[in-house]
């Protein structure tokens, strides 16, 4: 099975949790681009299961390789060689037999119950299948490219995460973001930071889970991407937000917080800085009609609890059409938010790029 998106830069997900590998097709990027394949794994690492204590303990290393399109010039540089550049993970550490019962008792919250009612039997959804939180691996690989072609530019894209089980942490400054100088946990206050994981901590010592907020900006962005109603550059980066697996909301700028606030007070007053166009504030957070208007673009994704707990849940047999009571094995993360930043700013990175090359 795979998943698609793009219009200019045509991205094409394959794979399955448990499958022997998952991927990445990369269609429109132009020939003769370079890629640092060094740089691209040190951010498919921050995203890589097994190397924190709030993060699932199945252990992958992740390794990109390349399968197509790409031609090798040294060990750490890659020139693409084709209209589609293909990569593959290979999948290391599956254990099946954990899900093995999932087949008939689907996990509540889960895609397991609607998967079966659209595909049946012919998918393999050990480990969620195509619906895992493991397929933003390929996704990574895609917006590390993309992260690397637009720093070229001068754009740089950045998350922290906002929240966990209701802490907050700082958040961005709407009109000079930075990224945390943490990396292994990004958040800025280092204080709030430490409560979220004895939150994470206690929900997992629980067999449970807790969900969170991922902030992300893009800063260096040109104005005039994007277009009116369905060609925005929301519309276009909604889609992609919402492919990664657990989001459950978006907003852009000020958001929700928005429809409390009066005309006069959302409105961001235009002002002419060293010969260009800028706005004292930012809660239009960067697009305005659906077009970037240059000042910093700024989102923020909700992450819901991961719905793999270890707590006894109630579900149905499907096969006897019976009630029952669900316990589930495996290895599972107790927040994804975590691991999401990385996913985020990938994300971003391409839909950004898409955008751009349409210009």
């Amino acid at each position: 099975m795979f998943s698609e998106f793009g219009n200019n830069i045509k991205v094409r997900i394959f794979g399955g949790s448990h499958e022997p590998e998952i991927g990445v097709a990369i269609t429109g990027l132009p020939c003769g681009t370079a890629i640092d394949l060094e740089e691209l794994q040190k951010f498919l690492d921050l995203r890589a299961p097994g190397n924190s204590p709030f993060a699932t303990s199945r252990k992958e290393p992740d390794r990109a390789n390349p399968r197509e399109g790409i031609t090798l010039t040294d060990p750490g540089t890659a020139i693409t060689s084709g209209n589609t550049v293909t990569f593959v993970i290979a999948n290391t550490n599956t254990r099946s037999g954990d899900y093995k019962n999932l087949r008939d008792i689907p996990r509540p919250g889960h895609a397991d119950y609607t998967a079966y009612v659209k595909y049946g039997d012919r998918l393999n959804m050990a480990g969620g299948g195509p619906f895992s939180a493991r397929m933003t691996a390929p996704l990574c690989i895609a917006g590390g490219i993309a992260l690397q072609l637009l720093e070229k530019e001068g754009i740089e894209i950045g998350a922290h995460i906002a929240s966990i089980a209701g802490i907050e942490d700082e958040a961005l400054d709407p009109l000079f973001p930075r990224a945390p100088e943490h990396t292994d946990f990004p958040v800025f206050s280092l204080e709030a930071g430490q409560k979220m994981q004895e939150k994470i901590l206690a929900a997992k010592k629980d067999g449970d889970s807790v969900g969170g907020v991922v902030e992300v900006y893009a800063k260096g962005c040109p104005a005039g991407l994007g277009g009116p109603m369905y060609e925005g550059v929301e519309s276009v980066l909604a889609p992609i937000f919402f492919g990664i697996p657990a989001v459950k909301g978006i907003e852009f700028g000020a958001g929700f917080a928005a429809s409390r606030l009066r005309g006069s007070e959302n409105n961001d007053p235009f002002r002419i800085k060293d010969g260009k166009v800028v706005t004292e504030t930012n809660n239009h957070g960067g697009i305005l009609g659906g077009i970037t208007s240059g000042m910093p673009l700024i989102a923020r994704l909700a992450f819901k609890p991961t719905p793999s707990i270890a707590k006894k849940q109630k579900s149905v047999s499907l096969s006897r059409l019976e009630n029952e009571t669900l316990s589930i094995t495996g290895r599972h993360d107790p927040c994804v938010v975590l691991r999401a930043v990385p996913v985020c700013r990938a994300a971003l990175a391409i839909g950004l790029l898409d955008m751009i090359m349409e210009e």
